[in-house]
């Protein structure tokens, strides 16, 4: 039996992308009913290098994975990529005006930040509805299968690897910063910058440590608030012709890591 590969992904409006250790594959619905496939190598910025560096690996991870989205709609144009919707860059203009003009008025309170922080995300849970929900359904059932040795279609469409995972990480870290910088009489650019890289590095440790200790109750409540959104908002059952478009990312980037799926 071969071992398993550790794969990741990400939800496509029509279709998905899957990616493992040095390949990525996306399949995607045509608007005339067919399924078109495309795959390559990733793009390497350095994760490799930084994979026992705490902190870093994190961020040289995320960077690798936003690299990589350019390379995919260039070879599949037909993707349809998750913001490349008219309301989701509207929501994210709003919630950018809205963060502006809680700044500008007010103290700068640990529960303000939260809610600056809240706000931050909100266009990014707000844009997961529809096609996109369904496809996310997708990605953790193919994924879930694979790695289980089951069909997809009987898979729980929650997957304890999400990314929602880092959302309440993400939101805490982002809302203890800003507080602290602000007290300090520290703004601008370069220090938001500073504590969105920070947060990220910390979000992705809290998600590393919750995933080696699975079974803690400490690790189940980390957990919980993502398994939530995946099962309230992020994710819905989605239809047999979607997850044929699941099978065949998946088929493909097994192929590319020269992977043998095993019962």
């Amino acid at each position: 039996m071969s071992e398993k590969l550790r794969l990741g992904g990400m939800a496509l409006r029509n279709g998905l992308l899957v990616h493992g250790p040095t390949h990525w594959a996306a399949a995607v619905r045509l608007r005339g009913g067919g399924i078109k496939v495309a795959s390559g190598r990733k793009p390497d910025l350095g994760a490799d290098a930084t994979e026992r560096i705490p902190g870093l690996r994190g961020v040289t991870k995320l960077a690798e994975a936003f690299a990589l989205l350019p390379i995919v709609k260039r070879r599949l144009p037909e993707a349809r990529m998750p913001v490349q919707d008219a309301r989701t860059i509207a929501a994210m203009g709003a919630a950018t005006l809205a963060g502006k003009v809680i700044r500008a008025t007010g103290g700068r309170t640990l529960a303000r930040e939260a809610a600056l922080a809240a706000i931050s995300f909100a266009p990014a849970v707000l844009s997961v509805r529809g096609d996109l929900a369904s496809y996310h359904g997708v990605e953790h059932k193919a994924i879930g299968a694979y790695e289980e040795g089951g069909e997809s279609a009987e898979a729980s469409k929650e997957h304890d690897r999400c990314g929602s995972n880092l959302v309440a990480p993400l939101l805490a870290t982002t809302a203890l910063g800003s507080a602290a910088a602000r007290r300090a009489g520290m703004s601008g650019p370069a220090v938001d910058g500073a504590i969105a890289i920070g947060s990220v590095a910390v979000a992705v440790e809290v998600f590393r440590w919750s995933e080696r200790h699975a079974q803690s109750g400490l690790s189940r409540a980390l957990r919980r608030p993502g398994r939530e959104l995946q099962r309230l908002f992020a994710t819905r059952e989605p239809s047999s012709e979607q997850l044929e478009v699941g099978k065949a990312a998946l088929a493909e980037i097994l192929r590319r890591e020269g992977a043998v799926e095993t019962d």
